[in-house]
């Protein structure tokens, strides 16, 4: 039998766990799951387009009841519409047409090509357009990579000065991580930049909730640069401070043939008068 030896003493054996660091990491796996979720929703950068998120912030209504004064019908299109039906959206009344040219300073779109130069063919007065994405790069970067792949103008009457996109961020914060002073300079910097490689002034398309929360509700644009409205309902709503008036109204995202309809505020000639500066 055993010998009991004076001052040993008898302890049992533990079980055997699991290192701390792998513990820790199962733990990080599982917090971080809703994380890659919510990941999973975010849309690929250069897939953004006008007024993505305008039925999600600002909710949708009818359609307008009928226009007040003569408007003219045009539409918006980006990589999403492909190559476009121009025929049928002419002849269906649409007489203008802006196209999604670039994203950032890191997307130009591959259907550019088709879609400016095919709703000039028909007969359209065109123009091109900018999704601004100001936690990128700056204002200037994204103004000079817009009129180098598309984005400039030409004093050939069908030609509308640029239009600057800038809405609710598709990939993180809504205000793109700027405070509202800091947003308004980013908004002039592209701006300044894109009348000094121009001459024009470029068109701002918003939402009027996006403008009021992300820049302050600026009114520093409001004499110099058209604007563009977007709000799915049966009026343009209450217009962001320093505009009286809206030059263009984006007011659904399910129209015929392309999906986001707009309407020129005026008649054709008035559409005409834009064009030529």
């Amino acid at each position: 039998m055993p010998v009991h030896r004076s001052g040993t003493v008898r302890r049992p054996r533990l079980r055997r766990f699991p290192a701390a660091g792998v513990i820790l990491a199962a733990l990080s796996l599982l917090f971080t799951l809703p994380t890659a979720a919510q990941a999973a929703d975010v849309p690929a950068r250069g897939s953004a387009t006008m007024g993505m998120g305008v039925a999600e912030h600002d909710g949708r209504g009818g359609l307008p009841a009928g226009d007040k004064a003569v408007q003219t019908e045009g539409v918006d299109t980006s990589s999403h519409n492909g190559n476009v039906a121009w025929s049928t959206l002419w002849n269906s009344g649409v007489k203008w047409a802006y196209v999604k040219a670039t994203e950032g300073t890191y997307y130009t779109n591959p259907y550019f090509a088709q879609q400016y130069n095919g709703s000039y063919d028909v007969g359209m007065i065109r123009g091109a357009y900018h999704f601004a994405t100001p936690d990128t790069t700056t204002g200037a970067a994204q103004a000079n990579y817009f009129v180098d792949h598309g984005g400039g103008w030409s004093r050939d009457g069908r030609t509308l000065p640029g239009a600057l996109d800038i809405e609710w961020n598709p990939y993180g914060a809504s205000c793109y991580g700027k405070t509202a002073a800091g947003m308004v300079s980013w908004i002039r910097d592209f701006l300044n930049q894109y009348k000094a490689r121009t001459g024009r002034d470029a068109v701002i398309y918003t939402a009027t909730s996006w403008w009021t929360e992300c820049t302050g509700n600026s009114s520093a644009f409001g004499a110099t640069n058209p604007l563009w409205i977007a709000r799915y309902n049966t009026d343009p709503g209450t217009l962001p401070a320093g505009w009286g008036y809206y030059t263009m109204w984006q007011y659904t995202s399910s129209g015929p043939t392309v999906g986001d309809h707009s309407k020129f505020n005026g008649a054709y000639d008035r559409l005409q008068a834009l064009a030529n500066g």
